[in-house]
């Protein structure tokens, strides 16, 4: 709220620069979070797993997984295949990508701010290689999507600022003309410290009225903006 009061007030002396352009987390903010705690409750229970020693195993891997420094096939023998199972690792797999699903509006609603504005959109969050990917291709990410600065690729993640200082050197843009979205207080905090305008993502029609108040605002039937 901080960043949008002062593209208020900078606005009334025609000092703010022009939105043009997006940072978007993707878990949780244009699709549910590929693998949490909920999914590995809903793992346990279809594969009758302990789930307290899944997850005990799932946190002593998942940092170096979503560095993309361990591949989904290594992280399941060591965090479910580290005993026989009466299931494969293919079905497995199947389920863990099974549980992606899209956040109602937002892919959407994002597509038509990058038309309307000319907005050039950077994927910046905490993702393992194979699950990213899939998620890319399923639900057509790189149509919205100009880079993607995914923890798997670049082996930072977020909370280290050194993963937003990259993703401005990608995006050549200044700081005061970006907008980064997430789900997380910390990681929007972070951003506003380099200068990032930070949106904390809370649902689709409460992000949108933030959107509004920044310049990138959407009416019925349409979309309008401060151009």
């Amino acid at each position: 709220m901080a960043a949008i009061t002062q593209v208020r007030k900078a606005r009334k002396t025609g000092q703010t620069p022009a939105i043009t352009c997006l940072f978007l987390d993707i878990g949780d903010v244009l699709l549910t979070d590929g693998w949490d705690r909920h999914a590995r409750g809903r793992a346990a229970a279809a594969f009758k797993l302990d789930l307290a020693e899944i997850n005990e195993r799932h946190r002593l891997t998942f940092e170096t997984f979503e560095d993309g420094k361990m591949t989904l096939e290594q992280y399941l023998n060591l965090v479910v295949f580290y005993r026989r199972r009466p299931f494969t690792r293919a079905q497995f797999q199947r389920f863990i990508f099974a549980q992606s699903k899209p956040c109602p509006g937002m892919i959407e609603m994002l597509a038509r701010l990058k038309i309307r504005h000319e907005l050039k959109v950077i994927a910046l969050s905490n993702e393992a290689r194979e699950l990213n990917a899939y998620r890319i291709r399923k639900f057509r990410l790189n149509a919205l999507m100009d880079a993607f600065v995914s923890s798997c690729f670049v082996q930072i993640r977020k909370p280290d600022a050194a993963i937003f200082r990259l993703a401005l050197d990608i995006a050549q843009v200044p700081a005061q003309q970006i907008v980064y979205i997430d789900n997380t207080p910390m990681f929007v905090e972070i951003a506003a410290g380099l200068g990032i305008h930070g949106i904390l993502h809370t649902g689709c029609e409460s992000t949108r009225a933030k959107l509004a108040s920044l310049g990138l605002g959407i009416v019925e039937g349409g979309i309008h903006g401060a151009g």
